[in-house]
Parts: C-alpha cells; sequence; structure tokens
C-alpha cells in the first residue's frame, strides 16, 4: 500500500463525529501534487499520433482548473464503515474557480451502467452551469449536494437552484464503498485545491481506487494543439478510468494486456470510464455532442467493447463565447462549420486514447480492502512489448 502524507482538517472535525471512532482516526484527506518527476507514457516511448499542448493536459485549455482530495487509509479486511479506504473526488471547472459563467456543453452516454447528475439540463439547455465532478459510485448524491453549498458561497448560481454534473465509477474492490468516507469538506478540498497547470495522474482523487484493464487505473489527462491552418484550438482530455479486462489491452496498436497476464483481478468486465473533452474552439452544443461521441474511438483504441457492466459516459465543453450567457437578448456567437469539425474530432481521439494510457502510467501498485491487491502496469514490461511489435519509439518524448 502507498504511504502519504496526511492532513486532517480540524475545523471539519464536527461532520466527522457521525463517523465510527476507527474511521475518524484513520479516514485522512491527503493533498494531491504532481510528483517532482513525473512518469508519462511519452516518456516511456510510446508513440502517440498528434501535437501535444505544452503540458499535455486538460489545463492546457486555458480557464481550465483541476483538483483532487484523496481519502486513503487503512488495511486489511474489509469492515464495513472502518475501512480500509482508496477514495476521493476530482474536480473540473472549466473556467476556474473565479468564474460563475456557464460554458457550452454536450454529453453522450456510451454504456449508461453509470451515473452522470444534470445530464437533463445540459441537453436541453446546452449549457454547463458549473464544475464536472467525478468520484466513487455512492458518493454522488454527497458530492452533488456540497457542490450546490460550495456554489452559493461562491454567489449567485446561473437559475435560483443548481443540477450539478457529478459522474462516477465503481471502487469497490480496493475501497469500502458502502463506508460513506467521501464527505462535504473532501468536495470542497477538491474544488478550492483546483489549479491551472501541471496535474496530479494515477491513483489521486475520484481515481484513488479504480481498476483499468486489471492494472491499477484512476486519472489521466493529454491534450493536442490543431495546426494554425485548422484554428490552432486547443482540445485537453482528463479521464477518471475503471473499465476492462487484461486480455483486452492494446498500447499504440500492441497486445498489451496478452503479453502480461500475471496477477489478474476480474473475470468478468465490471468497470466503467467517465471522459471530459475540454476544447477552446467555438463551437456549439450539439457540436460539442459529437465532440464527445468522438471519445469513444479514442477509448476503443485502447481495447474497450464498452461491456454490459460499465458506465461509459463522457462530456464535453468549449470556453469559447464567454459572452453569451449574459446577453439580454440577442447573443452574438462565434462557431465552426461542421467541414472544419475534423481535426477536432482527430484531436478527441488522440488525447483519449493518451489519457488512458497516462493514468495507467502513473497509477501505483496499491492494497485495499481485504488485502486485494492490484498491480501497477509495469514500465519495462511495457516497453519490451512495444519493442517486440515494433512500436516503441527510437527516444522517449
Amino acid at each position: 500500500m502507498q504511504t502519504r502524507r496526511a492532513s486532517i482538517f480540524f475545523a471539519s472535525l464536527l461532520p466527522c463525529l457521525l463517523l465510527p471512532p476507527f474511521a475518524l482516526a484513520q479516514a485522512q484527506s491527503v493533498a494531491a501534487k504532481p510528483r517532482a518527476r513525473p512518469i508519462r507514457a511519452r516518456g516511456l516511448g510510446v508513440p502517440f499520433e498528434g501535437t501535444p499542448g505544452l503540458l499535455n493536459a486538460i489545463t492546457d485549455v486555458v480557464g481550465v482548473e483541476v483538483g483532487h482530495s484523496t481519502i486513503i487509509s487503512g488495511t486489511g479486511p474489509l469492515r464495513a464503515g472502518e475501512g480500509p479506504v482508496r477514495t476521493g473526488v476530482t474536480a473540473i471547472l472549466p473556467r476556474g474557480r473565479g468564474s460563475t459563467q456557464p460554458v457550452f456543453a454536450g454529453w453522450f452516454s456510451l454504456n449508461g451502467n453509470g451515473e452522470m447528475t444534470g445530464t437533463t439540463w445540459v441537453e436541453e439547455s446546452g449549457w454547463l452551469e458549473g464544475p464536472v465532478m467525478i468520484t466513487n459510485t455512492h458518493s454522488v448524491g454527497v458530492v452533488r449536494d456540497a457542490v450546490i453549498t460550495w456554489q452559493l458561497r461562491q454567489g449567485p448560481t446561473a437559475q435560483p437552484w443548481s443540477l450539478p454534473v457529478v459522474a462516477e465509477t465503481w471502487d469497490g474492490y480496493l475501497n469500502d464503498i458502502n463506508g460513506f468516507y467521501v464527505k462535504e469538506r473532501h468536495v470542497f478540498e477538491a474544488l478550492d485545491s483546483a489549479r491551472s497547470g501541471a496535474m496530479a495522474e494515477g491513483n489521486v482523487g475520484g481515481g484513488t481506487g479504480m481498476v483499468c484493464h486489471e492494472f491499477k487505473g484512476g486519472i489521466g489527462t493529454a491534450s493536442r494543439r490543431l495546426p494554425e491552418k485548422a484554428g490552432g484550438y486547443t482540445v485537453g482530455v482528463l479521464v477518471q478510468c475503471n473499465y476492462g479486462l487484461r486480455r483486452q489491452l492494446r498500447v499504440a496498436g500492441a497486445p498489451v494486456g496478452p503479453e502480461i497476464l500475471d496477477e489478474l483481478v476480474y473475470s468478468r468486465e465490471t468497470g466503467s470510464i467517465i471522459i471530459v473533452v475540454a476544447t477552446d474552439a467555438p463551437v456549439l452544443p450539439h457540436q460539442l455532442k459529437r465532440l464527445a461521441r468522438r471519445a469513444a474511438l479514442g477509448l476503443a483504441r485502447n481495447g474497450s467493447i464498452a461491456g454490459n457492466g460499465s458506465g461509459d459516459i463522457f462530456i464535453a465543453f468549449s470556453t469559447a463565447n464567454g459572452s453569451a450567457e449574459t446577453a439580454a437578448e440577442v447573443a452574438e456567437l462565434k462557431m465552426l462549420s461542421n467541414e472544419r469539425l475534423n481535426p477536432l474530432f482527430e484531436a478527441t481521439v488522440q488525447a483519449t486514447e493518451e489519457a488512458i494510457i497516462n493514468a495507467l502510467v502513473a497509477a501505483e501498485t496499491m492494497t485495499g480492502v481485504d488485502n486485494h491487491k492490484v498491480i501497477a502496469l509495469p514500465h519495462e514490461r511495457l516497453r519490451a512489448v512495444l519493442r517486440k511489435y515494433n512500436r516503441l519509439a527510437e527516444a522517449p518524448r
């Protein structure tokens, strides 16, 4: 199990009194910070198509901020309500913490055995009126309520009511998911810690207890910068990956999963993935829905079949047209024609593919409830498989 420095927020002790004594003593919130020398897929020589942004992250889209709250405590047998705990919350703020301005958005469900709240209003209105939150399956409700409280502290919401977008994947193989450890303070921590710039990946935030292709999964991100002749726009993707069987995993076209079949976890597909696509391109809600659909193609490149037990749900938003929502009557909008969308589609596919592999590369081996152990994707064995199939880049990039 991982060892992390943890800090307990004493100002928030009153809600903790509702926890069992063991959980009160053990459940700790861990500030998620980028590693000093982060390891990413390109650094291992995994070849990807397209040109990434400066950080190769969703935060390459100007204005986007990401924050995490990570909760890790306890070892040994599962004791419901006591642990072990391997969970958290991730927040994506389209225009950052300093803005309450909505963004145009569209969403898509590839397989609906999962949840993303607030999407009926996204579909109806075309607006995303707050952050996108990602957590574990049984913490969606508390995260949703906490987001409303946090939004009210920032000022008036776009409407007199709030319909937050909160998505989930199941971390019950490693986490005492029925212990309900995610509390309001963790949601506030994720939102208040959201920043632009480099971001943590792997075992952080909502991705803390996730499993992907029977390796340790979690949070991953990537971006693409379009050439100037295509507008020079940026597309960024963030994933919380928790899907797939080992034998299905492909990396850059190579059958990595079938080559590394030791310490398998599952016998059937029971996972999910949440994908968030951000862009600064001037596209409207119906076009963003088209963008969200293309994330499925990046997912498929890595071997997903979107199994029956999987909640594969995607949302895309644009930070362009910033004054549209505040127009009194008639808004002046900019939009790309449909004929100009292909570069955005391609960028979405490429960034989604890489974000998932970045999550696998960044994640570390974790042991959770009942001593369930999920190994990290072994870097040197990944490189060996890529070399075997002539897919290893000549030099890490």
